[in-house]
């Protein structure tokens, strides 16, 4: 299977709501429960180290930071976020494109990495240990959803090009 990762573009956009919208359906993916619109969406996550995975000219799967502050300090600091086609997951499609952006992220100078994963979401949890994080903590009963409270597991990839 070829997969070719590039960056994400506005005309990707039906694509990647469709896949974020299924991450949102198993419960465990976002505390989310509507994808926002393009205007929104493209607010929240940085403008640079936005790829996608395409299969035969179809987005499979994107990987996408956001900022975890405004403050100066944390500038190279960034949240992860990575979403798999329902159809193309378990076939190490997560691990490339983390892969890759952490490539980018550390040419674009973010020295640390990291993911808010909830604790059921052991995929994501192993995909990203896989890929250098380790987990740092545990925030508990930190949002409900559906009436339900959950866990996340603050996981953490210090880069080894920049400190």
């Amino acid at each position: 299977m070829e997969i070719v990762v590039r960056p994400l573009l506005e005309t990707d956009w039906l694509s990647v709501s469709k896949i974020y919208k299924e991450g949102i359906t198993t419960g465990i993916a976002t505390f989310e429960t509507e994808c926002p619109d393009w205007e929104k969406w493209d607010n929240k996550y940085i403008s640079k180290c936005r790829i996608v995975a395409v299969y035969k000219e179809n987005v499979i799967g994107f990987a996408v930071l956001s900022a975890v502050s405004k403050r100066e300090v944390y500038k190279g600091v960034a949240e992860v976020s990575v979403y798999i086609s329902e159809a193309f997951r378990g076939h190490h499609i997560g691990e490339l494109l983390l892969s890759k952006l952490i490539k980018e992220s550390e040419d674009a100078g973010f020295w640390t990495l990291q993911a808010n994963i909830f604790s059921e979401n052991l995929a994501s949890i192993n995909l990203h240990q896989k890929c250098g994080f380790r987990i740092v903590g545990v925030r508990e009963k930190i949002g409900k959803l559906k009436g339900r409270w959950y866990d996340n597991q603050l996981l953490e990839r210090r880069s080894k090009i920049l400190s």
